[in-house]
């Protein structure tokens, strides 16, 4: 049985890339395997670690570019997020102009929107402005 029929950017032997503008509607989601039926018998609860050494973005005061590690952990509940769908969504935020915390606060929603996570934190490791580095932050806990 073939669960990921529906996605569009992985193997679609085109990617179309858009730079200006961060747009969630690139994020994409499979079936995670950890809340399929026969494909975790044990009922392991599983977690994933995601690292972005590339992303960036730009400063909207002066728009000199920022250069940031997104770092992205979560719980799934019933969606992973698909990887190339991920990559593009975070090139999204190239050429755009957005402080640092809003940016991580923006992936965090786009992501909670998309998967509904048991929890799932994003965190942005920019490298230092003026030799002060920003390593902001965000949240979610699913409410119990």
């Amino acid at each position: 049985m073939t669960l990921h029929t529906n996605l569009k950017s992985l193997g679609s032997g085109t990617t179309s890339y858009r730079y200006d503008q961060p747009d969630a509607a690139l994020l994409e989601a499979f079936p995670s395997p950890f809340a399929q039926p026969g494909q975790n018998p044990a009922g392991a609860v599983g977690t994933l670690h995601i690292e972005c050494p590339e992303f960036t973005c730009l400063c909207p005061m002066t728009g000199q570019p920022d250069f940031a590690r997104i770092v992205i952990d979560y719980q799934p509940d019933q969606l992973c997020v698909e990887s190339k769908s991920l990559k593009l969504y975070l090139g999204s935020f190239r050429m755009h102009g957005e402080f640092h915390e809003a940016s991580v606060n923006r992936i965090c929603n786009d992501l909670v929107a998309l998967l509904a996570p048991v929890w799932l934190t994003v965190r942005g490791e920019f490298t230092p402005r003026g030799g002060i580095p920003f390593w902001p932050m965000a949240e979610y806990r699913k409410k119990s």
